[in-house]
């Protein structure tokens, strides 16, 4: 069983890298032109958190997964630089998942803090959060430079990357991780849960009182465009807060599985090793999917999309008209 898990993981991770980096990319041009009806503040808040993760692609898959699965041996197994690259993906995992939270209070402002809305919902306040969230969490992260310690020492090179023993034992790094689990993912997922149900309650009660003042509530029927563009926003506030819900789930049933019994990962068996494996897995899918996010809940991404795959065909054919004429 495990054998095969270990095949099938490594194409996934192939996979994952060769379609995770340009899907981003394209989202990230198609955002940044400014076409698909968004808002430029809410534009900046899912350009950055494509941009994150395209940096967890890069450094916790293609760097570190791809390396060990496909160029054993190369030098990113070199002790100080998996090190560096083990605390380089913690830190763009975190700007991920942290920038979702942002987006969702973001979009809760917008919903239901009208008075709010005009002083934070700008284009400077956006830059200002996302520096300082980007900034704040490269250096909570740096610790994990030192988590690693070298597996092997080959003429006098260390080599690998083996975690400490006593990062299990130390009361210091056993702190240190469970900061790191309460930062990602039990923090965000306790004030998305909190923002969207909020984001709720006051759709709900705003949207009886605005059918009552337009005589809805008697049955009449008239479009309402105040709550169509608010029903667009939470549709991508929830999958984009859904998703990330759903694919870190496993982590954190791991982990606290990990807390309740005690058992050392490096002590699993199969089955609970690949649980674990399969948690990471998921994560680091979940920094492929926004694409996907944008592309099924707004009409005008898809046709930028549309727009972009067709335009090297329209350029090739008008090409060819030029030439014939």
């Amino acid at each position: 069983m495990y054998e095969a898990f270990y095949s099938i993981r490594k194409i996934y991770y192939l996979i994952l890298a060769v379609s995770g980096v340009p899907l981003n990319l394209v989202a990230i041009a198609i955002l940044s032109r400014g076409k698909c009806g968004l808002s430029t503040y809410t534009t900046r808040y899912l350009v950055a958190m494509a941009t994150a993760d395209i940096l967890v692609i890069i450094t916790d898959v293609i760097l570190w997964r791809i390396s060990y699965y496909y160029f054993p041996g190369s030098f990113l197994d070199i002790t100080p630089v998996c090190s560096f690259i083990a605390a380089l993906s913690r830190a763009a995992t975190d700007c991920s998942v942290w920038f979702t939270v942002t987006f969702s209070f973001d979009r809760f402002v917008v919903i239901c803090c009208q008075k709010l809305k005009t002083k934070y919902c700008t284009e400077k306040t956006v830059a200002v959060v996302l520096a300082t969230t980007g900034i704040l969490l490269c250096l909570i992260n740096v610790p994990f430079y030192f988590v690693y310690e070298p597996a092997r020492i080959i003429d006098s090179v260390p080599w690998d990357c083996a975690i400490k023993p006593s990062c299990y034992t130390d009361p210091s790094w056993l702190g240190f991780d469970w900061f790191d689990k309460v930062l990602t993912p039990l923090l965000p997922f306790a004030l998305i849960l909190l923002l969207n149900s909020l984001t709720v309650r006051h759709i709900l009660v705003a949207s009886r009182v605005r059918k009552g003042l337009r005589g809805q509530s008697k049955g009449e029927n008239h479009s309402d465009p105040e709550m169509e563009s608010r029903r667009k926003s939470v549709i991508l506030l929830f999958t984009i807060s859904s998703n990330f819900i759903f694919l870190w789930l496993v982590y954190v049933v791991e982990f606290l599985y990990y807390i309740i019994t005690g058992v050392n990962p490096s002590n699993y068996n199969n089955s609970e090793y690949i649980f674990q494996q399969v948690g990471f897995m998921l994560l680091n899918l979940s920094c492929c999917t926004n694409t996907f996010i944008y592309g099924a809940t707004q009409s005008k991404f898809r046709q930028q999309v549309k727009n972009v795959v067709k335009y090297p065909v329209t350029s090739v054919i008008q090409l060819m008209n030029n030439q014939h004429n």
